[in-house]
């Protein structure tokens, strides 16, 4: 029996789904559960196959905890190896690098630091800032926002210098980006599942959360080459990033789409939020993805400890006994088509 375990926060009519959909799906031999954790020994052994993690980015007990499940061999969607070391304004530089359109963005230096961090502590840090130089490279409007951040939390509209001060001056010890705003024509929420599946949805981000008015369906909302290209874009996006669950928000002016958001491997699905086709568009596609990978195997991380823990010459073992299984299992049914195919052909 195959074991699948959601960890989750608040949300409540996403886990119940995906759990319900597993398990009628999984008659008995795929199981889905609430994660239950308690102190973790150095010596755990392996309780679950897959975890799907959704709030380990806000509970840093959590994420040490599915680190050490990897350990043992458990698939985590998402990798939260990748999870900790990623950022936006990484996410922004390398999707630009693979041709995705990118709003102008700079990074900028934290406006306060922790009581041990002193002036001598950042004698690299450029003082006064090129205020001037960087709001002429972005543009107005903008919009100052985390580096390393989600949920609209801590994001404001800019239109002005010392509006930029001014909410600058607010942001403590927060890493900041300012992005170069998009007046957009049109703007889509796009889920990805595997780094293949792509739902487009129209997406309003000036309508407040759980108002039922962000995501609004409408037939042939882009053109059939927009809409081509937004999903090979999110699809170049995750692979990029590895993340087998994510959305990515594409700001769209003059038939250009823009990413401006795409690191959200916890992605809302929450039915009062996304709408029932939505929500169920996502529990299904992660259902079907995880089936499939538990019948032919996921693509385990490059871990660096890997090959400390099982040698070059076992996983080349491994891999071609797995690759003889596969071809003999192939000649098998091929060979008992042949016979029948001739049983029925001599009974004829």
């Amino acid at each position: 029996m195959k074991k699948v375990g959601v960890l989750v926060g608040r949300e409540v009519t996403f886990p119940e789904s995906i759990i319900n959909s597993i398990n009628e799906k999984g008659n008995g031999e795929v199981v889905a559960e609430m994660v239950k954790v308690g102190g973790i020994r150095l010596d755990e052994e392996k309780k679950y196959d897959v975890i799907i993690d959704r709030i380990s980015h806000e509970v840093p007990y959590y994420r040490a905890a599915l680190k050490r499940m990897a350990l043992e061999g458990t698939y985590i969607i998402n990798n939260p190896f990748w999870w900790s070391a990623d950022d936006k304004f990484f996410n922004f530089s390398l999707a630009a690098k693979l041709g995705v359109a990118i709003p102008k963005t700079v990074l900028l230096p934290q406006q306060d630091y922790i009581p041990d961090i002193t002036s001598e502590s950042l004698r690299n840090l450029e003082f006064p800032l090129d205020w001037e130089g960087i709001v002429e490279h972005v543009g107005f409007p903008a919009f100052l926002k985390p580096f390393d951040g989600g949920g609209w939390k801590n994001v404001s509209k800019i239109h002005s210098l010392e509006e930029l001060w001014y909410e600058y001056n607010q942001t403590g010890k927060l890493c900041m980006t300012l992005q170069e705003g998009i007046e957009f024509d049109q703007f889509v929420r796009c889920y990805c599942v595997g780094q293949e599946k792509v739902l487009v949805m129209p997406y309003d981000p000036s309508k407040p959360y759980l108002s039922g008015m962000q995501y609004v369906n409408v037939d042939d909302y882009l053109s059939p080459e927009l809409h081509a290209r937004v999903e090979k874009d999110v699809i170049t996006i995750c692979k990029a990033l590895g993340y087998d669950l994510n959305t990515v928000e594409f700001a769209i002016k003059d038939g250009v789409p823009y990413a401006i958001d795409f690191m959200n491997p916890a992605p809302d699905a929450e039915i009062a939020s996304v709408g029932e086709y939505n929500h169920n568009w996502i529990v299904n596609a992660l259902t079907d993805f995880i089936f499939e990978k538990l019948e032919k195997g996921f693509e385990t991380p490059e871990y660096r400890w890997s090959a400390l823990l099982s040698p070059p010459a076992q996983i080349a073992k491994e891999k071609t006994t797995a690759k003889a299984k596969t071809a003999k299992t192939a000649k098998t049914t091929k060979t008992t088509k042949e016979k029948s195919q001739a049983k029925n052909a001599g009974a004829k």
